[in-house]
C-alpha cells in the first residue's frame, strides 16, 4: 500500500478505493433541500451570547468629572445668587448650563448642555429647577449645582 501525504497513515485513495466511484444517493422521500438552506446549516451562530454587546460596552468611551478651583465654584456660586436675585423679581432668566450626566454603567458620564428658562434655585436641596418638562410625568428638569460645570446667560456673558 503507497503511503500518505505525511508518509506515515496509508493514501486515503486505497483506503476508500471501493466506494470512491458509487453513484450519489437521491432520496425517493425526501425533497433535495435548496442550496439556500443548505448554506444555512453551516452559517455562523452565536455561541456567547452577549459577547458583542460587552465589547461594545467595554469600547464606549465616557468623560471623567472636571474638579472645579474654589474659584470657579465661587463664581458659580455668584451666578446662581443672581439668577435666584432675578426670580425673586418676578423674572424668569434663559440659561445655558453645561452639566455632568454619571454613567449608569461605568466610572465617568458626559457632558451636556441644556438652554432654558429657571424656575426655582433650591439653596437648600442644592439643584436648578428649570421649566422644562421631562418624563412621563412631565415634572420639571433639575440639575444637581455640584454638576454643573458652567452657567452662560446673556445678561451675564461678562461674568465668565
Amino acid at each position: 500500500m503507497t503511503k500518505g501525504i505525511t508518509g506515515r497513515e496509508p493514501d486515503p485513495r486505497d483506503v476508500y478505493r471501493d466506494i470512491i466511484d458509487l453513484p450519489h444517493h437521491v432520496s425517493e422521500h425526501h425533497p433535495q433541500m435548496s442550496l439556500y438552506d443548505r448554506a444555512a446549516q453551516f452559517a455562523p451562530y452565536a455561541a456567547l451570547v452577549g459577547y458583542h454587546d460587552m465589547v461594545g460596552e467595554e469600547a464606549r468611551l465616557v468623560d471623567q468629572r472636571i474638579e472645579l478651583s474654589d474659584e470657579m465654584i465661587a463664581q458659580l456660586d455668584q451666578k446662581l445668587n443672581r439668577i435666584a436675585r432675578s426670580i425673586a423679581k418676578g423674572e424668569r432668566p434663559t440659561v445655558s448650563i453645561t452639566y455632568f450626566i454619571p454613567d449608569a454603567l461605568k466610572d465617568g458620564g458626559r457632558y451636556e448642555t441644556v438652554t432654558e428658562q429657571v424656575r426655582k434655585v433650591d439653596v437648600s436641596g442644592q439643584r436648578i429647577i428649570l421649566e422644562k418638562r421631562t418624563g412621563i410625568a412631565g415634572s420639571h428638569m433639575e440639575i444637581r449645582t455640584e454638576d454643573v460645570l458652567e452657567i452662560y446667560t446673556d445678561q451675564m456673558s461678562s461674568d465668565r
